[in-house]
């Protein structure tokens, strides 16, 4: 067909258009493995930097070594069996998804904007060197809204499970320079030695979190200084601290656990 005639362009058109599309898809699954592995790498890294396991330097998976990957059932906080749900293959997220391994929240159970929440959690123990089983750190995922998108992140407790020893943002599409702080490690320091719970309160003797983001009164055991400008971003983060920290989320696991003192 003469490609100078109308007919003739728009074929030579809608071919050059199916190649490309061609090409383009055979790329994206030619390199969602690479992506997969470029993902769970990174969640890896920030697994580490939290626990204060990893400056930037060090081969990640010779580190991760010393983190035990565990699934939590998070209505009453004890541990499932690796032959019912392996961690290695475990996706929580899509877990959320599926009736059987996630619920829907109601307005009231919402705090952190979730719309649904899995049943089941990944944790990652790490013990003392040299001591065995005897607890060092233990670091639990977080997520929640923010301004303009969902914040993915990781806390670390000390092994009195109540003092935060660090915390991560790994992804998230807040504002730079203002909720985008979130991720600035100068911000993240400051979480260091924070207490989660008060036990003089009447609130922490019944599980419910006290650690908030205040601007400008950062100075309390729990209380962590905002960033200037981001306030709706700063909320979300208090928000799904006192979602995940609280009855429905990692609150009875922690609870179990102090009390019994194994792990």
């Amino acid at each position: 067909m003469d490609k100078e005639t109308p007919a003739g362009a728009f074929t030579a058109v809608m071919v050059l258009a199916f190649i490309c599309s061609l090409l383009v898809a055979g790329a994206a699954v030619g390199l969602r493995p690479r992506q997969e592995a470029n993902r769970k790498l990174d969640q890896k890294k920030n697994i580490l930097r939290a626990a204060g396991l990893y400056q930037g330097k060090g081969d990640v998976e010779t580190l991760f070594q010393q983190v035990e990957a565990k699934i939590i059932r998070l209505a009453d906080g004890d541990f499932v069996p690796p032959e019912t749900l392996n961690p290695a293959e475990f996706d929580q997220l899509q877990s959320a998804l599926n009736d059987e391994t996630g619920r829907k929240l109601s307005r009231e159970e919402d705090k952190a904007g979730l719309s649904r929440q899995e049943k089941f959690s990944l944790i990652y123990l790490v013990n003392k060197e040299g001591k065995g089983e005897q607890l060092d750190k233990i670091i639990l995922p977080i997520r929640g809204k923010g301004l303009w998108s969902t914040l993915y992140g990781y806390v670390a407790l000390s092994a009195d499970l109540n003092t935060i020893s660090g915390i991560t943002f790994y992804e998230h599409g807040e504002t730079p320079g203002l909720g985008g702080e979130i991720d600035n490690p100068d911000w993240q320091a400051g979480w260091q030695g924070k207490q989660l719970y008060d036990p003089k309160s009447q609130d922490g003797q019944n599980g419910q979190p006290a650690i908030q983001v205040v601007k400008g009164q950062g100075q309390g055991p729990h209380q962590v200084d905002g960033v200037s400008g981001a306030t709706l971003t700063m909320n979300g983060v208090s928000n799904l601290m006192q979602f995940w920290f609280g009855e429905h989320g990692f609150g009875p696991f922690l609870q179990r656990y102090k009390e019994s003192g194994k792990m």
